[in-house]
């Protein structure tokens, strides 16, 4: 599996982003059906949940990790809130999200396919942009007692999160 591209991204406008892990990014790593980033997510200990698109708003999950495996067409996708970095994205990207992303579809094909995963026991709530610093602290607060995974969603035991995601 070749090494990811990382980013990391400050809190903006009301998105936490993860002020402690980066996002890795993997382009073109594995094509194939939708059932093929099922397996390979489910062999590694990560529970794939669901198969769509990705919300055009901003939001995050303060209580969960996100896998985004990209099986068909093609999006732009804005990751880390309004201040973030637009990404174009298309068959065999996957984006590894740290819990309090911020993650957006710009725009996209029509026959966009993306099949969503999590770790065992971690349950998201689609959360948008924090109105005040209170619902901020408190986004950062569950992000902080978010575990790490126990494997990487791509590789298991070994592989880039379990390096790059230490605290």
């Amino acid at each position: 599996m070749p090494e990811p591209d990382t980013r990391r991204f400050a809190s903006s406008r009301g998105v936490p982003n993860n002020p402690y892990l980066p996002v890795l990014l993997y382009c073109g790593v594995l094509l194939g059906a939708a059932s093929t980033f099922e397996s390979l997510l489910d062999a590694n200990g990560w529970e794939p949940r669901w198969r769509n698109g990705v919300y055009d708003y901003h939001h995050f999950h303060s209580t969960a990790h996100e896998t985004l495996g990209f099986v068909r067409g093609a999006a732009s996708i804005k990751l880390g809130g309004e201040d973030g970095e637009v990404f174009e994205v298309g068959p065999g990207d996957i984006l590894v999200l740290p819990a309090g992303t911020g993650h957006k579809r710009l725009s996209a094909s029509d026959d966009l396919l993306v099949v969503g995963a999590y770790p065992p026991g971690q349950h998201y709530e689609v959360e948008r942009a924090a109105d005040d610093d209170a619902g901020l602290e408190a986004a950062l607060a569950r992000i902080a007692a978010v575990p790490l995974p126990e494997t990487d969603p791509l590789t298991g035991w070994d592989g880039a999160l379990l390096r790059l995601w230490r605290r």
